[in-house]
Order: structure tokens, then C-alpha cells, then sequence
């Protein structure tokens, strides 16, 4: 039997109204995991930077990313603190953390 995450949309919906949209914009998911979440809003954003410090998630997530989100989203094996993008300080619009403590 399958499990069928939020079949009503009502995190997704939430997530886009609290974050005003994310068309065009850039952002930084932590603790993405698997993708399980960032598979549902990827295709409203610009470009998605993911991280997570289980490689065995992240490579679950470089496994199962769908074709249409090829080079639009990077999912990297890492923590928060240790995170650095191309030796610069990142700039996202929009940080998303949802079930990562």
C-alpha cells in the first residue's frame, strides 16, 4: 500500500501563500531530504538550492528528480552551518524548512 502525502494540498497551498509566490525566485530549502517536499513546489520557483546532512537522502533526491526539474534545482549533502555556495554568501528570496529539527 502506498502513502500519499497531504492528498488535500493543504501544505503546499500553504507553504506558496505564506511565501507570496515563489515564481522567479531563488530558494533555499534545509533539511530537503529526499525531496519529498521540494518535488511539489520546485516547478513555481526560479531555482532551488536543497541541503541535508543524510547522503542517503540527498542521493534518494538526486535519484528521483523529475526531468523538468533538472539544472533548476541542486540538492547538496551538508548541514547549515557548513553550507557555502561557490565560496560567496548565498542570497536566496525565500528559506523553507518543513519537518527538519
Amino acid at each position: 500500500m502506498s502513502v500519499t502525502f497531504d492528498p488535500e494540498r493543504n501544505e503546499i497551498d500553504s507553504l506558496l501563500e505564506f511565501a507570496g509566490g515563489l515564481e522567479g525566485k531563488r530558494v533555499f530549502e534545509i533539511g530537503a531530504g529526499d525531496g519529498r517536499l521540494t518535488w511539489r513546489y520546485a516547478a513555481n520557483a526560479g531555482e532551488v538550492v536543497g541541503i541535508d546532512p543524510d547522503p542517503d537522502r540527498i542521493a534518494r533526491a538526486h535519484k528521483d528528480i523529475p526531468k523538468d526539474l533538472r539544472g533548476r534545482v541542486a540538492m547538496h549533502v551538508t548541514t547549515l552551518e557548513e553550507f557555502q555556495s561557490d565560496g560567496q554568501a548565498p542570497l536566496f528570496d525565500v528559506a523553507l524548512m518543513s519537518w527538519a529539527l
